[in-house]
């Protein structure tokens, strides 16, 4: 099974497969920044998406999931709000560089043949003086019922995060234990790792 077909299964389920509320991390973090223009890659069912938008961010979304984007409309709706929503990857998609205040990296996880260019083509979409938030999960993940890939190759270093975004002003970065409660998929103790960068 592709990547996308894996994805377009899960969001084919009833249920929002991470709830409808926001990140924490990244939702307590945004309310630091004034509202501007935010990317938010591999978004999902939009729950990110749809509480940025609440707080008054021009929001653009991607993901390789159309039924990802069905899902996210619907809540745009529900919420009486606008997001812009795209489907493709992110070097498919014209997103033009320099154009984001902030990107919202929320558990999106490559594999290490892909990663690190990804990141680097993300750095570039920031304005001079934008932020990049992003929560994945540690290395340390592997074994836990919580969530995340199962391939260590997929999974995050502070380290690793170090070398890929060395570009930026590293502003906060930590790895913790957490009590994940997303939806059904995200449930439980997990280690993560938190960052805040700016260009």
């Amino acid at each position: 099974m592709s990547s996308k077909q894996f994805w377009d299964e899960r969001y084919k389920e009833a249920e929002y497969a991470y709830g409808k509320s926001p990140n924490s991390f990244l939702f307590q973090e945004l309310k630091k920044l004034t509202p501007g223009k935010l990317l938010l890659p591999f978004e999902g069912e939009g729950r990110n998406a749809v509480a940025a938008a609440r707080l008054g961010w021009l929001v653009t979304a991607f993901d390789q999931s159309v039924e990802g984007k069905k899902k996210a409309l619907l809540l745009a709706l529900e919420n009486q709000i606008e997001i812009d929503y795209l489907v493709g990857e992110l070097n498919q998609l014209e997103i033009n560089e320099e154009n984001y205040d902030t990107i919202g990296l929320i558990y999106a996880h490559l594999p290490d043949s892909e990663r690190k260019e990804f990141h680097r083509s993300l750095v570039k979409k920031l304005k001079p003086g934008g932020y990049l938030i992003l929560e994945g999960f540690h290395i340390k993940q592997l074994g836990k019922s919580s969530g995340g890939p199962k391939h260590e190759d997929m999974l995050f270093t502070k380290e690793i995060l170090l070398s890929d975004f060395k570009d930026l002003l590293i502003i906060s970065l930590i790895d913790l234990e957490i009590d994940l409660e997303e939806g059904v998929y995200h449930k439980g103790k997990a280690h993560v790792v938190r960052m805040v960068a700016k260009r």
